[in-house]
Formats: C-alpha cells, sequence, structure tokens
C-alpha cells in the first residue's frame, strides 16, 4: 500500500509528484499554484466563505469528507443568497495515509464539484508527522455572486413570517455518530450532505421575499432558530409534529437521549419567508430533489423576545434553547 510521507509536504520533488499525479489531475487544474486569477465574474456583490472540516470518520454512510468539505462550503455560499462559483482547498494530511484513501476523497471533491457547476482552482499541501493529526483535515474557501435585489439577513425578519423547513432532521449527526461507534441500523441512516444551491437559486427566482436562509449544521435546528431568534430579537413558534424525524434517527435519539432538533444536517435549510410568499415557495420548493420534503413548520412573532418555543405533538410548549455543550464532536 502506498502511504503519504513528510517528503509530500517538503515542497520538493515528492510533493510536485503528489500534486501532479493525484490532486491536479483530479479537478483539471493546469497551473499548480497556491493561488488562481478568477475569470470575469458576473455583476452582483462577491460572497467569500471559509470553512474547515476534520470530521471523524473520514468515510460514513452516505459520504466521505471530501464530498462534505465541497457541499458544506457551497451551501454556505447558497444560503446566503449567492451563486457559488469557485472554491479552494488546502489539505493537512498525516504521515501514513494511504494514498487510496486521498484519491477517493479527491474523487469525491471532483465529482460534488462537477454536479454542482463550481470550479476547484487553488490549493495547498501540508503532512505532518505519524499521530500529530488525525488522518486527513481539509480547509475550503468558496466565492459566489449575490445578484442584486437579493437581501439575505435575520435582520429582515417581520413578526407574521413563515418558518420553511427544506427536508427531514438528523441524518448526518446520526450517520456519523453510529459509524464512529460500530452502530449499524436496518435500513442505515445515511447522511444528508448535499448541496443546496440548486434549491436557493429556484428560491429566489420564485421570490424576493425571503427573509433569510440558515443551514442547520452542527447544533441542529434548534440551535439555528435560536441564533436567528436572537439576532432578529423576536419569538420563533415552530409546530414539533410538522418537523420530520426519520425512523432511524428517532430510534437512535431515544437510544441515546438526544433530541434530534440539536442533531447536526449537512442537506436543509431554514428559510424565514414573508408570509403571503410561504405556501407558494414551498411549493416550488417540492419540484427540487433537495427540497421535496418542504414544509411550513412555524411562524414569527414579536413576543416573548429572542425565544423559540416548541408546540409538542403533545399539546404542550417548551423553551428551546442553543445547544449546551457538544453531543457529537467532530461532525463535520
Amino acid at each position: 500500500m502506498e502511504l503519504i510521507h513528510l517528503g509530500h509536504g517538503s515542497g520538493g520533488r515528492m510533493m510536485h509528484q503528489l500534486v501532479r499525479e493525484y490532486i491536479a489531475p483530479a479537478f483539471a487544474m493546469t497551473s499548480l499554484n497556491d493561488s488562481a486569477l478568477l475569470g470575469d465574474m458576473p455583476p452582483g456583490r462577491i460572497a467569500v466563505t471559509t470553512d474547515s472540516y476534520v470530521i471523524s470518520p473520514i468515510f460514513f454512510p452516505g459520504g466521505d469528507i471530501g464530498l462534505l468539505s465541497v457541499c458544506g462550503t457551497v451551501n454556505d455560499l447558497a444560503v446566503s443568497g449567492a451563486r457559488p462559483l469557485y472554491l479552494t482547498a488546502g489539505f493537512i494530511i498525516e504521515e501514513g495515509f494511504p494514498l487510496s484513501d486521498l484519491k477517493k476523497i479527491l474523487g469525491s471533491m471532483s465529482a460534488a464539484a462537477d454536479r454542482i457547476g463550481v470550479k476547484i482552482i487553488a490549493g495547498d499541501t501540508k503532512v505532518v508527522d505519524r499521530g500529530k493529526a488525525d488522518r486527513i483535515f481539509i480547509n475550503t474557501a468558496g466565492i459566489g455572486v449575490v445578484e442584486d435585489g437579493v437581501d439575505i439577513s435575520p435582520l429582515n425578519i417581520r413578526p407574521g413570517d413563515r418558518v420553511i423547513l427544506s427536508g427531514p432532521v438528523g441524518r448526518h449527526g446520526i450517520s456519523v455518530m453510529a459509524e464512529r461507534n460500530g452502530i449499524s441500523f436496518d435500513p442505515p441512516v445515511l447522511s444528508d450532505v448535499w448541496p443546496l444551491n440548486r434549491l436557493t437559486q429556484r428560491m429566489l427566482a420564485t421570490t424576493k421575499s425571503i427573509r433569510v436562509m440558515r443551514d442547520p449544521t452542527r447544533g441542529g435546528v434548534a440551535t439555528t432558530l435560536k441564533e436567528l431568534a436572537n439576532d432578529s430579537g423576536l419569538c420563533i413558534t415552530i409546530q414539533e409534529d410538522q418537523v420530520e424525524v426519520p425512523g432511524g434517527v428517532r430510534g437512535a435519539c431515544d437510544l441515546l437521549g438526544l433530541d434530534p432538533l440539536y442533531i447536526a444536517n449537512e442537506g436543509i435549510l431554514i428559510a424565514i419567508v414573508e408570509r403571503d410568499k410561504a405556501d407558494a415557495l414551498v411549493e416550488e420548493m417540492r419540484r427540487d430533489e433537495a427540497g421535496r420534503s418542504a414544509v411550513i413548520i412555524g411562524e414569527v412573532t414579536e413576543a416573548p423576545a429572542r425565544t423559540v418555543l416548541l408546540k409538542t405533538a403533545l399539546g404542550g410548549i417548551r423553551i428551546v434553547d442553543m445547544l449546551a455543550g457538544d453531543q457529537l464532536p467532530r461532525i463535520c
């Protein structure tokens, strides 16, 4: 088995061979530089994001760290209202990492970028001593364009707005947790890691009355809603029976004492929308593969300020707060 050696990060012949034979071909790069010149940008405001991926394990049901790094970065741009265009990718690799695994990860990244329609244009590779990292970490940056007339911000939220959730919750977190701990489900729970850019562009083409969009990753739906309530100064009330929780996710949460509202997701979004536009927007979202299960789960009110309330299936009401601590560390 061919392995990564410290020489692959030295800047010399071995590193150039690694980049030339593995990384550059995966991304169809003609230049091996750490930077790249962008082509002519479409009109609009430039959006930039950066992220790092340290997930463990790096291969999990439904995806791997490479797919996650591309989709996660694209989704951060997409929910800001941007059309993603370019990505960069930096790799921190532990000595002894199998080159076959690196090839799989690069293949996942390349396939995802092609499907999404973004280009990976620059990157960097570092190698650290055995035991000084955990196999492989990936750092990304993403660049996109926000078209004129798009204004996505929690400051836009108003009382009466509706809260939309694009799909079922908890699949990514439970998938990774199960793989990490050797737990199996029948049928298996697959991560929902998926690009959201086509869904968000469909939404924005339907209406510009979208106040805000967020992808509820770490901390789940509950923490994301609490952030939006804090930022807007308003109250968000959601209906428990409108939030879809897959059977495998619910079973795992019941077994382990977890709340699915706090489990990480990587392929759904929350949108807060002007009341009169919500029904039509949900109908349009359901035409897209990423939004087939879109549903209105709640509404915005003035009081109590900076609060999220959950109306339970049993008819009660409980306060939903941010995640305290970390239920599932290294989930992305």
